[in-house]
């Protein structure tokens, strides 16, 4: 019997942009506390334009988790944070009950001609922090921990792994961390985390007795011993940790343990109720609306 739970290769649209949605997906819709994960880009954006910009939009109950490998993004949100993400740091803004924010290109990084390419990924929060305050943390690059294991370069996003820990404070526990491994390099993944899923950023990897290229979600058996092989140099992602406590309904930017909260999240954008959804500031001339289905 294989290893390998689920082999998921996501769908590719274009939103501006290409991006290309691994989850959820028709066979498996969480792994760990991750309950949606898009891969985005590489994609140039032409200087002068808005193409790439992603409007204020709101959230609750989810933590997102935006990861770059090159270009930068401008982030605003309801709090009054403005941050720039560049490749290798992590940010991390639980939704809690509510928050509104945006994503820009920076105009260098359209002058330029710069690839934007990078993940986003939503974790469910834990029931007890559904409603609390939202928050929004930035850590740099520098400060995530980074080992290498028999040719592999580890990057420790969230969690430990392999004697190292990353400063992000989780909602529950979560693993996350990016991997480059040389032609041939081989890394024996952690069993500790319950749920586990490798993605394959570009190369070609080998795992469990399968070949996988880039774009491939894996999605792993619990507690099974396996061996990662490079068959090229290539880029992966390990992600997972404790299942969810209990189901979560999602519906477009709002994740709930109730279809009572999605409704009234809902019913609070679509009216614009500044008491659940406060304006970004300097950022709140114009909005994403609820879509229509």
């Amino acid at each position: 019997m294989s290893n390998i739970r689920h082999l998921i290769h996501g769908l590719t649209r274009d939103i501006g942009f290409p991006v290309r949605r691994l989850l959820p997906a028709a066979a498996v819709r969480t792994v760990g506390p991750f309950v949606f994960f898009d891969h985005m880009g590489p994609v140039e954006f032409d200087a002068g334009t808005t193409a790439g910009d992603v409007r204020p939009h709101p959230h609750i109950g989810l933590a997102t988790v935006t990861y770059l490998f090159s270009g930068a993004m401008m982030h605003r949100d309801s709090l009054g944070v403005v941050q720039r993400i560049t490749p290798g740091a992590v940010n991390w803004m639980a939704a809690g009950r509510g928050i509104v924010h945006s994503e820009r290109v920076p105009d260098d990084i359209r002058e330029h001609k710069t690839p934007v390419h990078g993940l986003q990924m939503w974790v469910a929060l834990p029931r007890e922090m559904e409603d609390g305050a939202p928050l929004f943390r930035h850590y740099a690059a520098e400060d995530m921990p980074r080992v290498e294991v028999d040719g592999v370069q580890l990057h420790v996003l969230v969690g430990s792994a392999f004697g190292a820990s990353s400063p992000v404070v989780p909602a529950s526990p979560t693993l996350y961390m990016v991997g480059n491994a040389a032609a041939g390099a081989q890394l024996r993944l952690p069993t500790e985390v319950p749920e586990r899923a490798v993605y394959v950023v570009r190369g070609v990897v080998m795992l469990a007795g399968e070949r996988l290229e880039s774009g491939t979600l894996a999605v792993l058996e619990p507690g099974a011993e396996i061996m990662l092989t490079a068959e090229e140099e290539a880029v992966f992602m390990l992600l997972g940790g404790e299942p969810i406590d209990g189901p979560r309904f999602v519906w477009w930017n709002f994740v709930a343990s109730s279809k009572e909260k999605i409704e009234a999240a809902k019913q609070a954008w679509e009216q614009r109720d500044k008491t659940f959804f406060p304006d970004i500031p300097g950022d709140d001339s114009e909005w994403i609306s609820l879509p229509a289905h």
